[in-house]
């Protein structure tokens, strides 16, 4: 969720239009929200598509495992990826299930953030608030059931205004099913100062595996604000 990128550069002076002193109107927001969902949507499919790796037919775990078993190096390397799996426990299921549990902002000093997921992917109102020119990292966990997931990654795209002003991607990698979640940590951003930095933005948050298969959408709206809201 990077968004130390200029913005005065890219916004001029909209801001005046949108901005009160307390935020958005609820009115706003809905126009926003309802913005957000046809922006660059034919520029992020084509994205997309660029990415997608083709990787055949999908199978079992336990089929992955009679596949090459008399290749000791390949054997090895599956049981490094599987680990403790328990093979018999998982069944036969071809698809990989992915489940985010959480997200959390965490900032020096402050109490990490703890986000709920909306089950519709789209959350009421702001989602969070976040203070001007403060230290922040993005926090989530994600559990895996079923069968090895293969390149999933993270993408976050934010608009302010109706101009795009972030698009961040990241490779998570590729996971075995266990019974503990993974947790992964995004690296430490700043969010931008400044008057054309305060204000409403709407993001949309992915995470997308290599077959192109999306386990969350999320969009959302939030707030850059002089200080953090109280907890």
């Amino acid at each position: 969720m990077s968004l130390d990128i200029g913005l005065s550069q890219k916004l001029g002076l909209e801001e005046n239009s949108i901005e009160g002193k307390d935020g958005i109107t609820e009115e706003m927001l809905c126009r926003k929200m309802n913005m957000v969902n046809s922006i660059d949507t034919e520029e992020e499919n084509d994205e997309e598509d660029d990415e997608k790796i083709e990787l055949g037919p999908q199978c079992t775990l336990k089929a992955q495992l009679e596949k090459d078993k008399d290749d000791e190096s390949l054997r090895k390397w599956k049981e490094q990826l599987l680990g403790t799996v328990d093979i018999e426990s998982i069944g036969e299921t071809v698809d990989p299930e992915v489940k985010v549990l959480s997200f959390a902002i965490k900032s020096p000093g402050r109490t990490d953030m703890i986000l709920p997921i909306p089950n519709e992917g789209k959350p009421k109102g702001v989602w969070f608030s976040l203070k001007e020119g403060s230290r922040y990292s993005l926090k989530f966990t994600f559990e895996v059931r079923n069968n090895i997931v293969s390149g999933l990654r993270y993408s976050n795209t934010v608009w302010k205004t109706g101009i795009k002003v972030d698009n961040t991607k990241e490779m998570l990698g590729t996971f075995s099913p266990q019974v503990e979640p993974y947790t992964h940590e995004m690296g430490e951003e700043i969010t931008p100062s400044g008057f054309f930095a305060r204000g409403s933005y709407v993001a949309r948050t992915k995470f997308v595996d290599d077959d192109g298969k999306c386990y969350l959408e999320i969009n959302y709206a939030f707030d850059i604000r002089k200080d953090w809201q109280p907890i």
